[in-house]
């Protein structure tokens, strides 16, 4: 058994041989990769001269024999560019993307190579094969190396059995140990202020990457290995965890590429949230019709259907229950409703709850112009995998949020994307719930319109992680890699000092402007509403508020950020432009610049925090008054406090 290192850019011989150097620059040439190779692979990513990150030994480490092994050598090079505008399926952030970048592309006479790639906003490479047999891959080798006093914000977790929602951590890099296991995406801050986030894209049949720490300045890559046995007894949410692993991380073909790693890198907060590279180095789609891909809000009934009053029926999972609902989107022009857990017996999806009758339900929302939605039990739905989407298909059923995953193994990033396409199949949009991070999936599919991997607003029925500081983290870290499902905007808010944690009736922390402010910033094209509709019926100028407000962008701008502490950050859809506001437990007065409008008079509608939102969080006002483009505007936000306009140009 031979490891085999798969970034094979190394010499003519093995012996005596002297290190080979190329030069990467980006297109504005203030970014500068400085690639190295002789017995192994170390990149230096420079910034306007000075180093920002090192990365040393890029490699697949394969279980094969090889002969002739001290005659691999570099065989070909190629230097491409381009300059495009990418128009998504979805527009998450913006209707247009940039795609500018310098390239590298590096064959070895195994059949192996490398791809580096390097755009204004950062760098990124991937590994490259084309060898006829298949391949085992025992490991993957990565060194990532920062300098002393650097920092970073992470996530970690005690195994790879994670659904990436714990609290973000901030420490030094030297300070963590080989037992901090974290997943990605992580934020780097390093001494002079600038940022270097890590994840990955275009993640396929492959497992995803973490980073253990070591004690010192520097990162080791690590994989979830292959799953062996899994589990099959005890809690059903448990079912289909790994049990027992395999010597190897992922089986794959010969021919193939591996997912991009990538590094962006910006001076300011502005820089991550613009950064568009994980969509960019994603597979595009390959989908010939995409029309009936229908982003919108969702109303849900998880904590909801208990929760309703002034009605003459028995709340719960029931007929009269879903009605109410559905009745309540259409009047709002919300889209979806979502049957959530415990509308079925578990891991049985052919089959409604007792009182329940889903034909009936989903016959007279579509009377009402409103798409029904169901969750499912991942294990379950693998298990009842034709049967399930044929008693979809009957019922009419437009979209599925699966959930209990809690892996990123190569299997189960394989079935991800069996469900994705199945579901493009079926002509129906998903939200993946206990998940791992987006790492491009949305673009190969774009009926995968969100997913969770965050604490979001269920955290508050059991503790006090989703505050207003997560809440200014989640922006410039998870958001990164993609839409999140946070489920925003509650109508039950809370002081710091008020909060307690409540399972089946949760309140969010934060002030009522604050949690509406969370549906502009914390972007989603499938938002949920995390209350009854009671709650939103009698808070009808909130919900009217709401109700106008879009999950698609034109653009996206941050006005004003300070990671953990505040947030301001504009998106414009048509002609209107929508801004949100939120500060951290620090109460806070901004200024409103409001250059970023087209010349010309607006009228404004906002939702502010009222006079006593230091103490009590539901209050508010709302504001109406006219503005000429370029005047500042006062935001004046209670501790947890937030503000939300929406600006209407007037013809």
């Amino acid at each position: 058994m031979i490891k085999i290192v798969v970034a094979l850019l190394l010499i003519s011989s093995l012996l005596n041989c002297k290190a080979q150097k190329f030069l990467l620059n980006s297109p504005d040439n203030k970014l500068a990769a400085e690639i190295e190779i002789d017995q192994s692979i170390r990149v230096k990513i420079v910034k306007n001269g000075e180093s920002v990150v090192n990365l040393e030994g890029l490699s697949l480490e394969l279980a094969a024999k090889l002969k002739q092994l001290s005659k691999l050598r570099v065989i070909k090079t190629a230097r491409t560019s381009a300059n495009e505008e990418i128009q998504p399926v979805i527009h998450e952030k913006s209707k247009t993307y940039r795609n500018l970048y310098n390239e590298l592309s590096i064959g070895l006479n195994l059949n192996m190579g490398l791809t580096f790639r390097l755009f204004n906003e950062g760098f990124a490479y991937r590994i490259s094969s084309s060898i006829k047999d298949s391949l085992t891959i025992r490991k993957e080798n990565l060194k990532i190396q920062f300098q002393e006093g650097d920092s970073v914000r992470f996530q970690q977790s005690p195994t790879f059995s994670s659904a990436y929602e714990t609290p973000y951590e901030f420490k030094k890099i030297s300070e963590l140990e080989n037992k901090n296991l974290c997943n990605l995406p992580i934020l780097i801050q390093k001494k002079n202020g600038t940022f270097v986030m890590f994840t990955e894209s275009d993640l396929y049949n492959f497992p995803g990457l973490w980073v253990n720490g070591t004690g010192s300045n520097e990162l080791i890559a690590v994989n979830p290995h292959y799953p062996k046995n899994l589990l099959t007894d005890g809690n059903v949410y448990s079912h289909g965890q790994v049990t027992g692993i395999a010597d190897y991380i992922a089986k794959v073909k010969g021919t193939r590429t591996f997912p991009w790693r990538l590094f962006a890198i910006t001076d300011h907060e502005d820089g991550l949230i613009s950064n568009n590279m994980v969509y960019l180095l994603a597979s595009p789609t390959e989908l010939k019709d995409v029309s009936w891909i229908k982003p919108g809000v969702v109303m849900f009934d998880w904590w909801g259907k208990n929760n309703i009053y002034g009605v003459d029926f028995k709340a719960g999972i029931n007929t009269e229950t879903a009605k109410y609902y559905i009745d309540f989107c259409a009047a709002h022009g919300f889209r979806y409703f979502l049957f959530d857990d415990g509308w079925c017996p578990k891991e049985d999806l052919l089959h409604e709850e007792k009182g329940l009758n889903m034909a009936e339900v989903t016959a007279y929302a579509r009377g009402k112009g409103v798409d029904i939605m169901l969750w499912v039990m991942w294990n379950g739905l693998k298990k009842q995998w034709t049967e399930a989407f044929d008693q979809f298909q009957k019922w009419g059923i437009k979209g599925i949020k699966m959930d209990f995953m809690n892996r990123d193994d190569q299997q189960m990033v394989e079935f991800y994307e069996a469900v994705a396409g199945k579901c493009a199949e079926m002509k129906m949009v998903v939200d993946f719930h206990g998940a791992y991070k987006p790492c491009g999936l949305s673009r190969k599919y774009p009926n995968v319109l969100t997913r969770e991997a965050l604490i979001e607003f269920e955290y508050n029925g059991g503790n006090n992680w989703d505050n207003p500081t997560h809440h200014n983290l989640l922006p410039y870290i998870r958001m990164f890699t993609g839409t999140m499902d946070y489920i925003p905007a509650t109508m039950r808010n809370s002081t710091s000092g008020n909060f307690r944690p409540v399972g089946d009736y949760p309140m969010g922390q934060g002030t009522r402007a604050h949690a509406m402010a969370l549906f502009v910033i914390l972007s989603s094209p499938m938002e949920m509403l995390p209350d009854s509709p009671s709650d939103y019926y009698r808070e009808k100028e909130c919900t009217q508020f709401l109700s106008k407000i879009p999950v698609q962008w034109d653009e996206t701008l941050l006005l004003k950020g300070k990671i953990s502490k505040f947030t301001v950050l504009a998106r414009r859809s048509g002609d209107d432009w929508y801004v949100g506001a939120i500060t951290n437990e620090q109460e806070r007065m901004l200024e409103l610049p409001t250059d970023f409008l087209k010349p010309g008079k607006y009228k404004v509608e906002a939702i502010q925090d009222g006079i006593n939102a230091n103490t009590r969080a539901e209050d508010y006002k709302k504001i109406e008054l006219i503005i000429t483009a370029g005047e500042s505007m006062k935001m004046n936000m209670a501790a947890g406090g937030g503000w939300i306009a929406r600006f209407t140009p007037i013809k």
